[in-house]
């Protein structure tokens, strides 16, 4: 079982390193590499949110908070004071994050269930407005345009390569996370949260630290975005941000490590692929996405898992 899962964790670093390291060489036009950024970042969003509700079974519908803080921090300050301060807003956004989560998570993780659910958003909700109103600070509805990467950052396939280091040790991060210790920890919170503390085991502490761990990872998500973008907008707070980001987990699969990145790529590539051919566009992708829901209630990830145990029984009765 072991030696099986190494082979499928090595199978999935070899084929991302294939696939987002070759699309410098085969991107026909910059439009391809934004299309690979959103993919990473998109992909390693999903993965965090993932470590809240997959693994610990916290269903969060405010991480477009921390998404959207990491994402502000960098307009702010390369808009006030320069592109140099690029990099610098990125880890302030981080911390930032780190900080808020930590006074955040303190109240809701007092709650469970649709009432975390609710707190969640309802702080997600009260960011959102906050961006939305202050025009002469944060720009209101306009949000801030002109974001530049400083220096060699400023080339789209250096950019593209800096987000794809960082996406790659950001999820070897979150993985060796999951098979720590506090992983097991909080796949036990999840199934029995009594039994736990009757172990002896402090059920708020550790759901704190995934919850502070996850919003950091939101943080540097929507810092990289706003040098994708090269803009930053107050939507990124809104709560349909959050729930872009669940619909990533439920359709790569919320069981599975890698199934939320899977399910990231699927997205955008079907919102990518039928924006350019209706205007209806947002009604057919909501066909799909509710067929794919119905159809695959463990995801793609976890139903391919489950046709091929299915096709080794059948192909091991057969023999």
């Amino acid at each position: 079982m072991k030696h099986r899962h190494r082979i499928k964790e090595v199978g999935f670093w070899a084929l991302f390193f294939l696939v987002f390291g070759l699309i410098p060489v085969f991107a026909k036009s910059e439009y391809h590499l934004v299309l690979a950024n959103h993919i990473l970042i998109w992909g390693m969003f999903a993965m965090a949110f993932n470590m809240l509700f997959g693994v610990t079974g916290m269903l969060s519908f405010g991480q477009a908070l921390y998404y959207g803080l990491g994402a502000y921090w960098v307009g702010l300050m390369v808009k006030t004071f320069g592109e140099a301060w690029f990099l610098p807003a990125i880890g302030f956004g981080v911390l930032s994050a780190v900080l808020l989560s930590m006074l955040i998570g303190l109240l809701v993780i007092r709650v469970s269930g649709v009432y975390f659910t609710v707190l969640t958003l309802a702080f997600g909700q009260l960011a959102w407005q906050i961006t939305f109103k202050w025009y002469h600070f944060t720009g209101g509805d306009d949000g801030i345009q002109g974001i530049m990467a400083p220096g060699i950052l400023g080339n789209h396939i250096v950019y593209y390569c800096f987000t794809l280091l960082l996406v790659a040790v950001s999820i070897w991060i979150l993985r060796r996370l999951v098979n720590s210790p506090l992983g097991l920890t909080l796949r036990c919170i999840r199934q029995n949260p009594d039994r736990v503390r009757f172990l002896g085991r402090r059920v708020r502490r550790n759901q704190l630290r995934i919850y502070v761990i996850s919003s950091s990872f939101a943080a540097l998500a929507g810092g990289l975005m706003s040098g994708v973008n090269n803009s930053i907008h107050p939507d990124m707070f809104y709560w349909t941000t959050s729930g872009e980001v669940i619909l990533m987990g439920v359709i790569g699969g919320i069981g599975q490590f890698f199934g939320p990145f899977i399910g990231a790529a699927v997205i955008i590539i079907i919102q990518d692929v039928v924006g350019a051919r209706t205007e209806y566009w947002s009604l057919i992708i909501g066909l799909v996405m509710m067929t794919m829901v119905l159809l695959l209630p463990r995801g793609l990830v976890g139903e391919i898992q489950a046709f091929m145990a299915r096709f080794k029984s059948g192909a091991g009765n057969r023999g």
